[in-house]
């Protein structure tokens, strides 16, 4: 792999900084949880399904609790004390609530000492079965390993699961390693997560449980028939970004897309509610061994990618730093990155591999997840194809650990199987073709990628003094990152927010800080 050196103290400065901010926002946010979090402990305690309006029963149980003002107790001590009460499950303690035959505010109390423990049990046996999917993965990459880098990252996104299967199992077959399945359009925006198996997403396919169990089943199937693990993907961001991570958990999914300030950026989601949210998800998919993606990749999307890296690297030192809060380690920690800038500039590959090195630079551990090219594609399928070539050659000679295939049709329709057979196969000639490429090249000192990378750096120190200095909510409002400006009370379900009672109790996080060594405040120390 090719390399270069970085300014170290400069370097450390950074992360300083973007501990601070991270820290900040903790601090501010502490007192709050959110109605998704509730949602993911009722879901972890096993409650699952719709009551007779197709409502979801964990909305069922958080809005009861929230309308008897009990909500900011946590949903786990109210339901360990109907167990303890009635001797029944959360699940069936669920149901008779949607019944209507339930008032979990009216019961008799009894006693904290034996909710909580009833408490800490449920989330036991709930983190038992996540450790148990996690060990299962664990064995599967040992006897199904994939040895090739970077991982080929491929899209699917029919609306219908069951033709998301066909794809899934075609593009993996192709030699895709990694499957993505696009989300349903607008639903990031749903505070409710749909029930059961789909077939009629636009533009994607709703993230569900069942969808994501009979997915893992499809690459299960493939990867046992193809001989290497093929990982599945999909969407832990939106108003329900707690509640995706929980149901991945479960059902064993290897990455999960979440960044910290995505939905806040681009989905117009509260910024309160998005930091609270985020916190708890990236929780959960550390314990469950999941790879989370940032989407720095989305900012240069928005913005011009040659004017804008710093706000780019800004933004993957505050997501590593708030990932690290959470216990993640550097290997799960995947930043997002992109090929974006205009093609039209004098030497902007070169431009292009320096941005490229230099986040591989910062964070080497990190499994970076490089996107292709798409903001200059016109639909000139030919020139598509050329710029995807360059991304290829780049991707490798800079050791990105992810890569999403570009595609030639990208600006035309939605690629059809040719296309990514196609895709696929150019990528994995580059892969093979410049695999040993960057051991074989030194970088002259001053070259245009030296300077590049190093006037990116010392911009991106400048950006995170000035993020210190404000505070990240009053950063955003300002429009520092993607160049979006959203205020901090405004934004999409801000009313999920609920202060914490003096006795909250999320067992689910106590206990997951408590395996991972993680302490309120304090980042994870092993990475």
């Amino acid at each position: 792999m090719l390399r270069f050196e970085v300014d170290r103290r400069l370097v450390e400065e950074c992360h300083r900084l973007s501990s601070e901010i991270v820290e900040q926002v903790r601090k501010e946010t502490a007192g709050f949880t959110t109605v998704a979090i509730e949602r993911s402990v009722a879901r972890l305690f096993g409650i699952d399904g719709v009551n007779s309006q197709g409502v979801p029963l964990p909305n069922v149980v958080v809005d009861h609790l929230r309308a008897a003002d009990k909500l900011g107790d946590g949903v786990a001590v109210h339901l360990a004390n109907a167990c303890n009460a009635l001797g029944l499950t959360p699940a069936e303690t669920a149901q008779r609530v949607s019944e209507g035959k339930l008032d979990l505010s009216s019961l008799g109390w009894q006693g904290t000492e034996a909710n909580r423990k009833t408490a800490r049990d449920l989330a036991k046996a709930a983190l038992e079965r996540i450790g148990a999917r996690r060990r299962e993965r664990e064995s599967l990459l040992e006897a199904l390993p994939v040895p090739e880098t970077p991982w080929l990252y491929v899209i699917v996104a029919t609306g219908n699961i069951y033709e998301d299967v066909i794809q899934a199992k075609m593009a993996a077959s192709q030699g895709a390693d990694v499957i993505a399945v696009i989300r349903s359009t607008g639903q990031s925006l749903l505070d409710y997560v749909p029930y059961g198996a789909t077939t009629e997403g636009y533009g994607g396919t709703y993230a569900t449980q069942e969808n994501f169990r009979i997915m893992r089943e499809a690459l299960d199937e493939e990867s046992h028939r193809l001989g290497r693990y093929i990982r599945l993907v999909n969407y832990c961001s939106g108003l329900c970004m707690p509640e995706i991570a929980a149901m991945g958990a479960i059902e064993r999914l290897d990455m999960m897309l979440n960044d910290a300030m995505y939905g806040i950026l681009f989905r117009d989601i509260n910024a309160e509610r998005t930091f609270i949210d985020q916190g708890f998800s990236r929780m959960l998919n550390a314990y469950a061994g999941v790879i989370i993606n940032t989407g720095e990749d989305n900012y240069l999307t928005t913005v011009d990618a040659f004017n804008s890296g710093q706000s780019v690297l800004a933004s993957q030192f505050i997501n590593y730093h708030f990932a690290r809060r959470a216990g993640l380690r550097d290997e799960a920690i995947g930043l997002g990155h992109a090929f974006q800038i205009d093609p039209a500039i004098e030497d902007s590959l070169s431009y292009e591999i320096a941005s490229a090195l230099l986040v591989r630079a910062l964070f080497p551990r990190c499994p970076v997840k490089y996107m292709p090219p798409t903001v200059h594609k016109t639909g000139d399928i030919f020139f598509a194809h050329a710029l995807d070539a360059s991304f290829n050659m780049v991707s490798v000679l800079t050791g990105q650990s992810i890569h999403l295939v570009g595609m030639l049709t990208e600006a035309v329709h939605t690629p059809l199987l040719q296309d990514r057979y196609a895709s696929i196969r150019a990528a994995k000639y580059m892969r093979t073709a410049a695999k040993r490429l960057g051991e074989s090249l030194i970088l002259k000192e001053d070259s245009v990628i030296d300077a590049r990378s190093k006037g990116l750096l010392l911009k991106c120190a400048d950006l995170l003094r000035d993020v210190r200095r404000k505070g990240l909510f009053q950063a955003i409002e300002e429009g520092v990152f993607a160049g979006v400006k959203r205020t901090r009370s405004g934004g999409k379900g801000r009313e999920g927010v609920i202060r914490k009672s003096e006795w909250y109790q999320n067992p689910i996080e106590e206990l997951i800080r408590q395996e991972l060594s993680v302490e309120p405040g304090k980042e994870d120390s092993n990475s």
